[in-house]
């Protein structure tokens, strides 16, 4: 359904972009060294493990390479964006794509029941979401039931997760140059989307203090609305039906996957003393 999709996707990008108000070069910088090289860590050891998995329970290679890039860095556009570098099969794609859509909205949907079963505060719940919620927007929809802090670091987080793909990008295009007839195929325009780039100059408006109280008064609030519809049509968008279509294999390979993630996710926050 159009408004569903509008909602689901367009509205959710939009909020994630006016957030970049709330942002500042100082936030950026309090994450700190060692949480950028922790991130770094993360996405490479979820590759490698996911990627494992998947050729343990008999996917072929370039399913593994999907499974492997979608689950660790940001779902659908990390598919998207690695499909034509491997080859990929169109029906590959799909049944990558369609399970993590699914497995995406649920994790959106369920990540904030984790705050009080494991006792996370806003900070280690912030990061956490932004380590293992597949798309940018769908961390917002994620963290600001629980707070501003939480999604505000959620989202530095997740920036940084999403930055990974260029140099995975560039690693597999670069493999796939070796092989007879090959040739590296990537495009930049996959890595920065437009909301990214609003919500950069966003971020960067704040930083210079160009950007009005009052107007922060009024830009924040909307973000907030229109995370709550998105998150409405998240829900109304599921299709349960998909879950059949995708095989046995790629579910258990992208739950599993799923599941290591958020393990070493909590392992890096445990480590870096997260408070």
């Amino acid at each position: 359904m159009p408004g569903i999709g509008l909602s689901a996707k367009t509205l959710l990008e939009v909020a994630v972009m006016l957030l970049g108000a709330s942002i500042s070069v100082q936030a950026i910088a309090e994450a700190g060294l060692d949480l950028v090289l922790g991130i770094a860590l993360v996405v490479a050891l979820a590759i490698g493990a996911s990627y494992g998995l998947c050729r343990l329970l008999g996917l072929p290679y370039r399913m593994a390479v999907l499974v492997a890039c979608g689950n660790s860095i940001c779902g659908n556009s990390a598919i998207a964006a690695v499909a034509p570098v491997i080859g990929a099969r169109p029906e590959d794609v799909a049944s990558s794509i369609a399970f993590t859509a699914i497995l995406g909205v649920i994790v959106v949907l369920s990540l904030p029941l984790l705050v009080p079963l494991l006792g996370l505060s806003a900070t280690q719940y912030g990061v956490l979401a932004g380590l293992t919620v597949y798309a940018v927007p769908q961390v917002l929809a994620a963290t600001l039931p629980v707070g501003m802090l939480s999604a505000q670091i959620g989202t530095l987080v997740k920036l940084v997760r999403v930055l990974m793909l260029g140099p995975v990008v560039v690693v597999l295009s670069l493999l796939a140059g070796r092989q007879a007839g090959a040739k590296p195929r990537f495009s930049l325009n996959r890595f920065v989307p437009w909301f990214i780039i609003g919500f950069v100059g966003l971020a960067a408006l704040r930083s210079l203090g160009l950007i009005p109280d009052a107007a922060l008064s009024a830009i924040l609030p909307a973000a907030k609305v229109l995370t709550i519809l998105s998150m409405a049509a998240l829900g109304l968008g599921v299709d349960l039906k998909a879950l059949g279509r995708v095989g046995g294999r790629v579910t258990l390979a992208v739950s599993l996957s799923l599941v290591v993630l958020m393990g070493i996710s909590l392992a890096l926050i445990r480590l870096l003393g997260v408070q």
